[in-house]
């Protein structure tokens, strides 16, 4: 019998026995460092002679491993063994597959702060980050396993006298799944399971910031009884063997999490039908946002600093859903950018591994460096309020970053900065905070913080995002209690963690017997 879903409780690190727990699970990562981990296709090991070595964005020289880098010929072998596993997984029942996901979930579980340790080593996320990030992946698991359940017997369709119809639900076949940095564990564990909970095979390439902590997944879901060729891990060049299987005739479909830039790509690339393609591919894409927090002139001071700051901030900014534009009323923007400022010299920025540390690094050089030009345009198109200041010695560490009076066309209220910056904009009315709240090409998440109930109703109805949240910060979705997905460049608005997901990796099928 399977249980209702719950979400899985994030950890208490004031507790002493929680904390210790978890300075135990980081000496134990600590020793496992620098390990090769090979390609796994079809269930077997194997060694390319190429590498992507991963390393701690808090320590840049420190290597976290080293894994395979996949070619075309080892690609193609992946969508062979994927091709051939299908065959048989298809027909494999929704409770057993159902199954393999809890079984996986309850082993993730008990090692929950080692997966945690591993995020904060090779991701740099700070302890509650990390934990949360592992927290969500066995959300997914748990989840998904119980939606296919619900989904596994069709949906009600009417029947004639002398009739009977069907409409049921079949998988659509391999599926290449494209996962980021960002939440390595969380994102890439949810996509693959979900595909891979509804009958299809994969090819799983991870982001190659991250690689090892997929490996790691890869690894459980075979303890867990998942058969061979089912779960392919071939990570490798976007370039090289993204563009590969996005093209292949075979791909079934696409499901990505990354940058407006590369999905449209994707987006464009798949739909192009290549000889020996009997299908349209199908592809899921989140894209990423510009997301904002939106402060009316009644709203609570104290609650609207600490939306914008801890939207804004968590894990150094690098979340699709972080508010990085704070539009606020002019009558009380003086005040709510004085206790945003208080609240942000407050935060401590250092190594993840620390206790105490609430923002890491941004994961590596590529990023710092995008970073700190935003911060350099910013300076020019409003006023230096916090932060501004890098530092690249050790890690890629960037002190938040308040720019403040900034106007709603400038380019950091625009463009997608991925990092600790946040851009503050004043609004003289309801009407004009609901203009610039909608004036991006973005749609993903937005908060309202504000006591006026007619203008929550109305912003209900005005602000045009995926994920709305009144009166709390703008990040932090729970699979299962809101469905996370966005509108216009922000993606497909396939809303991971809902009872909608797992549709998109299936087919219906109308089956009508005359009797």
């Amino acid at each position: 019998m399977v249980t209702a879903y719950k979400h899985e409780p994030l950890t208490d690190f004031t507790m002493g026995e929680n904390k210790l727990a978890f300075m135990e699970a980081l000496k134990l990562v600590n020793t496992q460092l620098g390990k090769d981990y090979p390609l796994i296709i079809n269930g077997e090991r194997m060694t390319s002679g190429e590498v992507i070595a991963s390393y701690n964005p808090a320590r840049k020289t420190e290597c976290i491993g080293t894994v395979s880098a996949a070619n075309k010929e080892y690609a193609e072998q992946a969508m062979q063994a994927a091709l051939k596993a299908f065959s048989v997984w298809k027909k494999w029942s929704p409770e057993a597959r159902a199954h393999i996901l809890l079984k996986a979930a309850a082993i993730i579980r008990r090692r929950k702060h080692e997966f945690s340790a591993y995020l904060v080593k090779e991701a740099g996320k700070p302890w509650r980050e990390a934990d949360a990030d592992t927290a969500e992946a066995i959300d997914f698991l748990e989840y998904y396993a119980r939606q296919m359940l619900a989904l596994k017997d069709g949906a009600v369709v009417n029947s004639r006298a002398g009739e009977n119809n069907q409409y049921t639900y079949i998988p659509l076949g391999v599926g290449v799944i494209i996962s980021p940095f960002n939440f390595p564990f969380a994102i890439m564990a949810g996509t693959t399971v979900a595909a891979i909970v509804t009958g299809n095979t994969v090819l799983l390439k991870p982001s190659n910031n991250t690689p090892v902590i997929a490996a790691k997944f890869v690894e459980v879901m075979e303890e867990a009884g998942l058969p061979k060729g089912v779960l392919n891990y071939i990570p490798g060049s976007g370039a090289e063997i993204g563009d590969f299987l996005i093209d292949h005739p075979k791909t079934r479909f696409v499901s990505f999490t990354g940058s407006r830039e590369v999905g449209c790509r994707i987006y464009e690339r798949a739909a192009k039908v290549h000889p020996g393609q009997i299908w349209l591919k199908r592809v899921i894409a989140e894209m990423g946002g510009k997301d904002t927090v939106v402060v009316d002139e009644d709203a609570d001071i104290d609650l609207a600093a600490a939306s914008i700051v801890y939207s804004g901030f968590g894990y150094s900014g690098q979340k699709c859903s972080a508010g990085s534009r704070a539009v606020i009323h002019e009558k009380i923007y003086n005040q709510v950018l004085e206790k945003a400022l208080t609240l942000t010299k407050s935060l401590k920025v250092g190594n993840p591994e620390e206790a105490e540390t609430y923002m890491g690094p941004v994961i590596d050089k590529k990023a710092y460096n995008k970073i700190m030009n935003y911060i350099n345009i910013g300076k020019t198109e409003g006023r230096l309020a916090a932060g501004g200041e890098g530092d690249q010695t050790q890690g890629f560490f960037i002190q938040p970053t308040i720019i403040a009076d900034v106007d709603e066309k400038a380019r950091i209220m625009q463009e997608e900065i991925f990092g600790p910056v946040i851009a503050f904009c004043k609004a003289e009315s309801i009407d004009h905070l609901l203009d610039i709240a909608n004036n991006t090409e973005y749609g993903l998440t937005g908060a309202f913080i504000s006591k006026n109930r007619e203008h929550i109703e109305r912003v209900r109805k005005e602000f045009h995002v995926g994920n709305l949240y009144i009166n709390r910060t703008c990040t932090g979705a729970i699979v299962g209690y809101q469905p996370f997905g966005g509108f216009q460049m922000s993606g497909t608005d396939s809303k991971a963690g809902g009872p909608d997901y797992l549709l998109l990796h299936m087919q219906a099928q109308t089956i009508s017997e005359a009797l």
